[in-house]
């Protein structure tokens, strides 16, 4: 996401600019063309961090349907509690990992970008990138771009919601029954056989129901 926000900024900075084609991907990288990129690195941290917390975050979000669903099949007198219990677990989660997942994500991006930066643009692209960076212009359009991007989100979650809420409700009982279906086909200890031939040995079958 920053790098695809940085590169927008470039090409609406340099629009009107010459761009280098051959010579840029081939000048040699000097002291000071090092010290610019690692600045335009330095000031995408915040990017880099929000990538990290994300990348962090991406298995919750696609356990939370089954667990939704697994939550909503048990007793109702136990479905709050449970939930309270998911949540602290889920947040459990994200206190320990997203910090690794950050100190990797910002070990790793001055060898794995600065290559990058470096073949694409000049010592003066360069300059011109941090100077759109570091502009207070560009931070208030930044600040106001979350604001645009919460506004709109929140129009077009009020113009779909009626669409595409049935669908998820569809989708999560799908689940639910697919799931309850699973469970009544596999039985207390596994399949059954069509002639219940399986229920020979009751013993192990009834110790095992009341865990």
């Amino acid at each position: 996401m920053f790098m695809r926000f940085l590169l927008a900024a470039c090409a609406a900075a340099l629009a009107g600019a010459t761009w280098a084609q051959g010579p840029a991907a081939s000048e040699p990288a000097s002291a000071a063309k090092k010290e610019l990129v690692a600045k335009i690195i330095r000031l995408q941290q915040p990017g880099i961090e929000l990538m990290a917390r994300q990348l962090a975050e991406a298995p919750v979000a696609q356990i939370a349907v089954p667990v939704r669903a697994a939550i909503a099949r048990l007793p109702q007198d136990r479905r709050e509690g449970v939930a309270r219990q998911v949540q602290a677990d889920v947040q459990k989660y994200a206190e320990e990992s997203v910090p690794i997942v950050r100190e990797r994500a910002s070990a790793l991006a001055p060898a794995t970008l600065a290559p990058m930066i470096e073949q694409r643009f000049t010592e003066d692209e360069l300059r011109q990138i941090i100077a759109i960076l570091e502009s207070p212009v560009n931070a208030r359009f930044q600040a106001l771009g979350f604001e645009m991007q919460r506004a709109l989100s929140n129009k077009v979650v009020a113009e779909t919601q009626s669409a595409i809420e049935p669908k998820f409700k569809a989708l999560e009982q799908s689940i639910q029954s697919r799931l309850r279906a699973a469970s009544a086909a596999a039985g207390p200890t596994g399949p059954a056989t069509a002639s219940g031939a399986s229920a020979a040995a009751p013993g192990p079958r009834a110790s095992g129901r009341g865990n």
